[in-house]
């Protein structure tokens, strides 16, 4: 049974696509006989002829990704463009850098673990970038200690 011309018909009716309108299995025989636009009409409000809802696109997928971004996933070599420096600068990770270890050797020096002389010496070769972290730091106070017993 062919209903294509109703089909036609009833998506120019509704404003739609023809592949949008479902029509009432049960309620064939009733929608091919129907060749008017009234007759149409009349089918629709009586249900037997229907339109699908627009689908959408599910977001569920976006936000799980985004997710996962947010725990600091997905940032592997395959997703990084740029060099090392465009996505952290040389300058913000040396900001980052000093200002620990001076912190750590203000600390130091509170605490009285250092003097003064050495701590105007551990500020110098933390200002030249002889010290990689605040751990280095750690390591050679502990050579240093060693050296002087």
């Amino acid at each position: 049974m062919k209903l294509n011309t109703q089909k036609r018909i009833a998506a120019d009716v509704l404003g739609c696509s023809a592949n949008r309108v479902t029509l009432d299995e049960e309620r064939l025989d009733e929608i091919k006989e129907a060749i008017t636009k009234t007759d149409i009409r009349s089918l629709i409000k009586d249900k037997a002829i229907k339109m699908k809802p627009i689908a959408g696109t599910s977001k569920s997928r976006t936000r799980h990704v985004k997710n996962q971004k947010k725990k600091g996933l997905r940032s592997g070599y395959g997703k990084r463009k740029g060099k090392a420096t465009a996505r952290l600068p040389k300058k913000i990770k040396w900001m980052a850098k000093i200002r620990t270890q001076r912190k750590f050797i203000k600390e130091l020096k509170e605490k009285g673990i250092v003097e003064t002389k050495e701590y105007s010496e551990l500020r110098l070769k933390s200002k030249g970038g002889f010290f990689r972290s605040k751990r280095h730091i750690k390591i050679f106070l502990n050579k240093m200690k060693g050296k002087n017993e």
